[in-house]
Parts: structure tokens; C-alpha cells; sequence
């Protein structure tokens, strides 16, 4: 008879009761293990609704059914993951180009997950393309290095040593790229989940608009920048032959597209979290209860992760990238102003100094780029939910959803959406505000 009494039971209060449970299951799993295991507490839809959806008109059947068949859908599923996952269909050039360069050889294996593995036919590629590049750095840095050993002039030292400095890079690939591209990989494969579970949330899928054809346009801005910035370097500075640029060409390529890949991925985020509170607040609009307070605190806690593991999955790429940028404005800033003070004709720019100038304006544009875009998506996570939380009419609200609002605010607090490169740096604007203070 108890079974038969449930069966019956409101459609609110049965939502109630796997309200209930998910706490218990939080209060005893507290990290993050529930969002990889497909929400489960706070998503699944029992044989009881599907009971239920008879005796309902027609409009709630529908949206009952498609609630139902949602439901039924699994992370793991890499075909169910393979239909949601926008993000990787949109930004999938970006990825081609970085295995072309040899960067970060990571495969989409099979439909829904992206995998790294050391005998695959990208990574076999890419060792060959970073060897055969090994060589003409290594000719062209030999003629740098002894230009840094025999010059006797200040401007042509720190030339030489910039450009000493900016084949660095290239013999880093190994390290910052490859061996960080099963954490790539996991992060890009977490996105195509998140995605499913968006879609089990709000039901409808999460889109990116106009970001396919803005990274064709970042692309080709990349491979033109690296051009046209090495053509300059070789104009303006002597002692530097255009034959040489054949070695910097893939490296000043792949710090442009280093920059590019984080753009595309803090814009995402920035875009996932504004369409997440959108749909929160459509729905909380119509039914501020308990249950849809709920799943949208699990998905924005799952979004959160997702930013996190962000900084986590690239810290050794972007914290090398750091050094490298912080480094070349250093050099470059002293030589541009210790020329410029030199002259015996007062304060006037040379093409030498522009340059060193060009330099400098280089690599603080890609700064600029990296921590504004973290300090963007940083504010973008938390904003568009407690705008909505903090507009609820509580008076009309129950106890239980009530509870769910205070939950939320508090998981809000307790777990800021940060970019962090594994605790060394927090990357926002105070990064940025730093380095200049340090470097002026």
C-alpha cells in the first residue's frame, strides 16, 4: 500500500523528496565528485512520473515527457555528449592549428571525448615537426648567440638578447604543451559534459554565437600578426637578417594562438554563465521552488569548476607565457629609454628604439588579453545568478526554497569562480596592474 500512496503523491512533493536527498548526498560527499557523476541527485525523474504524465492535459505531458527523456541522458554517454557539444564544433580550427604547430597533439578518439596519447599519430607528428624546427632555431640561435658575444655596442646586446630570448619558446613546447595535454584534454572533454547537463537543466542547448566564425577570423589574425611583427622587428633593427624570421615564425604563432585559446575559452565561460542565468531566471519567474533552485546550483557549481580547472589544466603553459612576457617588457623598456636618453641630439625615437617600441607594445597587448579576459569571465560567473537571487520575492516564496536561495548564496561565497594558475597567481586586472607597477 505504501507504494501505491506514493505513486499518487504531488509531482512538487516528489521533487521535494530528491531535494532532501541531495543534500544528504552533499553533506557527505563535499567536492565536486557529484557534477562528474551526471548531477544525479538533483536530475533523475523515477517510473513515477512517467505514470503520472497520463493524467495530465496535453501542454504538461509534453514538457513532462521532454523533462522525463532528459532525464535519461548520461555524461558518459559520448553520443548523447557528441549531439551538445557545441563549443568543441565551433572552436575545433583553433585545435587543428595547434596540432599543425605541433603545440598540443590531442585527438577527439571517439564521439564526446578528447584523449592525449604518446603513439598517436598527432604526437608522433608533432615530434617530428618540433625536431626538424630544432635545427634551424638551433642554426639561427648559434649566429644570435654570437652577435651576443662579440658585440661591443649596447643597442645590438640587447637586441641580441631579445632575440635569444624569443626562441626560448620553441624548446618549451615539450614541456608546457605536451606534457600538460592529458589535463587539455580532460578540460576540453569536462566542457562537452557540462553542455549535456546544461541541457538536462534548462532544456535547451548552449550555443556560442557568432564564435565559429569570429576564431576563423582570430586564426588568420594570428599567422598575419607573427608575419607582419617579424617583418617589422627585421626592418627596424639591424643586424637582423629576413632569412632568420624563418625561425620565429611557428613560435611568435603560437604564443599569438596561446593568447587566442584563452580568449576563445574565457569568452565561452563568460557566454555559458549569462545564458545559465538567463534560463534561471525564466524559470524561477514562473516557479520559484525548491527543486529548481536546486539543479541550477549544482550547474553553476559544475560552471565554476569548469573556470577553475581552466587555470589548472594550462598553469604550466600560461605561467612560462607570464615569465616570457614579463622578461621581454623588462629588456625592452630599458633598451627603448636608455637609447632614447642616450642621443647627444636630445630625447628623439630611431628606428631602433621603435623596434624595441613594437616590442613592448607586443607583449603588453598580449598581457592585456590574458588577464582581462580571466578578470571578464571571473565577474561573469557570479554576476547574472545573484542578480537573480537577490531579486526573489521571498515573501512568496516557501521555507524549503528559501533554504535552497541560502544554499546557493553561500556556495556562491564559498566557492568564488577564480582563474588560478594551480594557486601561483590568481589572473585578473590586479596582474596586469602589478607587472606594470613592477616593471615601471
Amino acid at each position: 500500500m505504501r507504494s501505491s500512496v506514493n505513486i499518487y503523491l504531488p509531482l512538487d512533493n516528489i521533487f521535494k523528496m530528491y531535494s532532501v536527498f541531495e543534500e544528504k548526498v552533499v553533506a557527505e560527499n563535499i567536492n565536486f565528485d557529484l557534477l562528474r557523476s551526471d548531477l544525479k541527485v538533483n536530475l533523475k525523474v523515477d517510473n513515477i512520473n512517467k505514470h503520472k504524465i497520463n493524467s495530465m492535459d496535453l501542454i504538461v505531458q509534453e514538457k513532462e515527457y521532454e523533462r522525463f527523456e532528459r532525464s535519461r541522458l548520461n555524461s558518459s554517454d559520448g553520443d548523447a555528449v557528441e549531439i551538445h557539444d557545441q563549443f568543441y564544433r565551433d572552436h575545433k580550427l583553433l585545435l587543428i592549428l595547434f596540432r599543425v604547430l605541433a603545440v598540443m597533439p590531442i585527438l577527439r578518439s571517439e564521439p564526446g571525448r578528447i584523449t592525449f596519447s604518446w603513439r598517436s599519430i598527432a604526437t608522433i607528428y608533432a615530434i617530428i615537426f618540433w625536431c626538424l624546427m630544432t635545427v634551424v632555431v638551433i642554426i639561427v640561435g648559434k649566429e644570435r648567440i654570437h652577435i651576443l658575444q662579440t658585440t661591443t655596442q649596447f643597442d645590438e646586446y640587447i637586441y641580441a638578447i631579445i632575440f635569444v630570448i624569443y626562441l626560448v619558446p620553441h624548446f618549451w613546447i615539450p614541456f608546457v604543451g605536451w606534457g600538460v595535454a592529458t589535463e587539455v584534454a580532460k578540460y576540453k572533454t569536462s566542457w562537452g559534459a557540462f553542455q549535456l547537463r546544461y541541457f538536462r537543466v534548462t532544456g535547451t542547448s548552449l550555443q556560442f554565437p557568432r564564435l565559429k566564425s569570429l576564431i576563423v577570423v582570430i586564426s588568420v589574425g594570428c599567422l598575419l600578426c607573427a608575419i607582419l611583427f617579424l617583418l617589422c622587428l627585421s626592418f627596424l633593427l639591424e643586424g637582423y637578417p629576413l632569412w632568420h624570421t624563418l625561425a620565429y615564425y611557428h613560435i611568435i604563432t603560437m604564443i599569438n594562438m596561446n593568447c587566442a585559446l584563452w580568449y576563445i575559452n574565457s569568452r565561452a565561460i563568460k557566454t555559458a554563465s549569462y545564458s545559465m542565468a538567463l534560463c534561471f531566471r525564466k524559470e524561477v519567474m514562473k516557479d520559484c521552488s525548491a527543486p529548481i533552485i536546486s539543479k541550477y546550483r549544482f550547474l553553476w557549481l559544475n560552471l565554476s569548476e569548469l573556470l577553475q580547472s581552466l587555470g589548472n589544466a594550462y598553469a604550466r603553459t600560461y605561467s612560462t607565457l607570464c615569465i616570457f612576457i614579463f622578461v621581454n617588457i623588462v629588456i625592452a623598456v630599458y633598451g627603448a629609454f636608455a637609447e632614447i636618453v642616450d642621443h647627444k641630439h636630445g630625447y628623439t625615437i630611431s628606428y631602433k628604439e621603435a623596434g624595441l617600441i613594437v616590442d613592448v607594445v607586443y607583449c603588453c597587448t598580449l598581457l592585456f588579453i590574458f588577464c582581462d579576459c580571466s578578470h571578464n569571465a571571473t565577474l561573469g560567473v557570479a554576476k547574472g545568478i545573484q542578480k537573480t537571487l537577490l531579486s526573489i520575492n521571498l515573501l512568496k516564496a516557501d521555507l524549503e526554497a528559501k533554504n535552497e536561495i541560502d544554499l546557493f548564496i553561500v556556495a556562491i561565497e564559498m566557492n568564488p569562480a577564480i582563474v588560478s594558475l594551480k594557486g601561483y597567481v590568481t589572473v585578473n586586472r590586479e596582474l596586469l596592474s602589478g607587472s606594470i607597477g613592477v616593471n615601471y
